[in-house]
């Protein structure tokens, strides 16, 4: 087990060599820092917690300021723990977006976007009542229950607060890797909004399968396609003149002679 906090930046997609578009998710991932590393001998299980985004020391407590000098960094604003992680870890360490490969199959928890207080037809999917000819049921939760037992069944399905969840999302890919912009690609859609945090952490069900394809490269940017197409038109203007100048020099001498005899 292996994972890393990151925060969802937003969507886009990359082209494969065989063809196929593959709809990702951008998530950047600045430095984790390793604040703790647990083990069994001393807390009865095995375990690090990292921390990322860092925290003015005037808005921390006395004790996360400590806690933060143990790692030998700033209080940290998230704080996640991760249990039965592989390999050693020691306090202070740094993990970046390299932590992954491409093609490992990765889950990818976050908290979903907030509905507010909702109606059984968008928080429940129910269906509504007719609109018309005399109906007065339209988009009610329905009957409370039957005579008896006279109260309202647990499970019920009623209005109430939508969203605001924490979802995990199985068995996902990791696309690319950039350690040195600090991004990683994670195929399909994560949960949360823009800018929220999520933890990337190897797949419970997908066995760790890595899935190999190529990804298209750019090489050249946008910038430098532009630079040769304003570029070229010019060179060819050049030579155009150059062309004209030696036609005319040599209609001029061809001229000079025919005057002289004449």
């Amino acid at each position: 087990m292996k994972g890393i906090l990151g925060r969802k930046v937003g969507m886009t997609q990359v082209f494969t060599k065989d063809g196929k578009l593959i709809p990702v998710t951008v998530v950047e991932v600045t430095p984790n820092v390793v604040m703790q590393v647990k083990t069994v001998e001393t807390d009865g299980y095995s375990a690090i917690q990292l921390g990322v985004v860092d925290k003015k020391e005037k808005n921390a407590s006395k004790q996360a300021i400590g806690h933060a000098k143990k790692a030998g960094t700033m209080p940290k604003r998230f704080l996640k723990e991760l249990r039965n992680v592989d390999g050693e870890y020691t306090v202070g360490q740094t993990l970046k977006a390299d932590v992954f490969e491409v093609g490992e199959c990765v889950d990818v928890t976050g908290t979903s976007k907030g509905k507010g207080f909702q109606g059984v037809i968008k928080r429940h999917n129910q269906n509504r009542g007719p609109m018309g000819h005399g109906s007065h049921y339209h988009r009610g939760p329905g009957s409370m229950g039957t005579m008896l037992p006279k109260r309202v069944l647990k499970g019920k399905k009623l209005p109430g607060h939508m969203g605001a969840e924490t979802i995990t999302i199985q068995n996902l890919q990791i696309v690319e890797v950039n350690s040195d912009e600090n991004y990683i690609l994670v195929s399909g859609n994560i949960p949360g909004p823009k800018n929220s945090l999520v933890l990337i952490k190897t797949a419970v069900k997908g066995n760790g399968k890595i899935k190999e394809f190529e990804v298209i490269s750019y090489e050249e940017t946008v910038v430098d396609a532009v630079e040769e197409t304003v570029e070229a038109p010019v060179e060819e203007s050049v030579q155009e003149e150059q062309v004209e100048e030696t036609t005319t020099e040599e209609t001029t001498e061809d001229a000079a002679p025919a005057a002289e005899e004449n």
